[in-house]
């Protein structure tokens, strides 16, 4: 019986809904543009979290970084500028190596260029590729692995032989999809270096390529892209994930000591674990995901205000009806169940089309960012709890009036 009446009801607001198209759709599509924005946003920012995490977690859950300065990462409002120290130079670099005796990997590396050009025979990459000096620990510490050739020998290391390890992109841009980069010789600036390896594809993300890199012996680039006082960092993967608070704090002694850092002065150089930047930022985003929940609420504030109005102007323009159906038995009741389920389906059809949109409009910022499909299950929840809210919120008042309607009265409107 229940079952009936509720499928009576959605057939009549089906039927009013067609017979008023125009002010219908403009209702649903007011409703869909504030679940749009409210679940595309949300959807784009998990997205957007997702690519932080893959990309800052490439190098590890047990890897960290030592550099002469601090991160710090903020948006909007007033900051301290993060600390810059002197840089570490390449014998501060081997010292720490040498010294530091903790079960782990360390790797030195340092920036040659980031304008760089490649050649090989005719082709060329547009003058934005990295380069990079590295030592042969420097894959294992950044999470890169090689997709063909070999790593870095310690002799190539140690007299900075000319030759290069490149990324995906570069073997893209340079090489025939068929034919072998390994063994060929290309051009890094006015240099001639033998490719020993290609490093598998690991894409882009939020601005970060991993495929637009080119390694080469760390003294090959202090030799041929030195400057005064070259700056190195080092990267410490430790071979337990657990021990990496430990390890920290011995990387912390030992720097401090070749260093010479005063005691109960502060380190002269920053340590940051591989996913703290990740971490920042997803902290801010905080902020992008307030103004967004506050952008799509107001739209359904709107919503609701429209589809209240079409409702009030449904039960003017319905009040013979309203007389007719009291007449022939209909209860007060039934006729205000009637109305709020009319108000319950515009709503629920501009959430289903605003839910279809906004996964659309999120997803195609996964595209951009190169993370997976994203089918964001806790904000579609949400963008049905909604528009049930808004149908309820904005119905009820209309219902009430309908059904509080004298019937003698209603039969003769008009």
């Amino acid at each position: 019986m229940i079952k009936n009446l509720i499928i009576e009801n959605i057939r009549i607001s089906l039927e009013s809904i067609r017979s008023h198209k125009v002010r219908a759709i403009l209702t649903v599509l007011i409703i869909a543009f504030g679940i749009m924005a409210l679940v595309g946003i949300l959807t784009s920012i998990d997205s957007i979290k997702n690519s932080l995490n893959e990309n800052f977690a490439m190098m590890g859950s047990n890897t960290f970084t030592i550099r002469n300065r601090e991160i710090r990462v903020h948006m909007g409002g007033t900051s301290n500028r993060p600390k810059n120290f002197r840089n570490i130079n390449y014998d501060e670099a081997m010292t720490f190596k040498d010294r530091f005796t903790f079960p782990a990997t360390v790797s030195s590396y340092t920036w040659g260029t980031g304008i760089a050009t490649l050649k090989y025979k005719s082709e060329k990459t547009n003058p934005n590729i990295q380069v990079l000096g590295v030592d042969n620990e420097y894959l294992a510490t950044a999470g890169l692995e090689m997709g063909k050739g070999r790593n870095f020998n310690h002799n190539e290391i140690y007299y900075g032989a000319h030759v290069a390890i490149i990324g995906n992109e570069i073997k893209t841009k340079l090489f025939d999809e068929k034919e072998d980069p390994v063994g060929k010789t290309i051009s890094i600036g006015s240099g001639k270096y033998l490719v020993i390896g290609v490093l598998k594809e690991k894409g882009s993300s939020v601005g970060f390529s991993g495929d637009r890199r080119c390694l080469v012996p760390v003294n090959n680039v202090r030799q041929y892209f030195g400057r005064p006082n070259m700056n190195f960092s080092i990267n410490v993967m430790t071979n337990n994930s657990e021990d990496i608070e430990s390890a920290i704090d011995e990387a912390t002694g030992v720097l401090r000591i070749i260093r010479k850092d005063p005691l109960g002065e502060d380190n002269s150089f920053g340590i940051t674990k591989s996913d703290t930047i990740a971490n920042m930022l997803i902290d801010l985003i905080k902020y992008v995901t307030l103004a967004a929940t506050l952008i799509g609420f107001i739209t359904l504030l709107g919503a609701a205000i429209g589809l209240m109005n079409i409702m009030l102007v449904s039960v003017t323009e319905r009040t013979k009806e309203i007389g007719i159906r009291k007449a022939t038995g209909a209860t007060n009741r039934s006729i205000r169940n009637q109305f709020l389920v009319e108000a319950i389906v515009i709503a629920q059809m501009g959430g289903v089309l605003g839910i279809i949109l906004g996964i659309a409009v999120g997803n195609i910022v996964s595209m951009v960012s190169g993370t997976a499909f994203i089918v964001p299950w806790m904000w579609i929840l949400l963008g049905v709890v909604l528009c049930l809210i808004v149908a309820l919120a904005s119905g009820i008042l209309p219902a009430t009036k309908a059904a509080k309607l004298d019937p003698i009265e209603s039969l003769r409107y008009e």
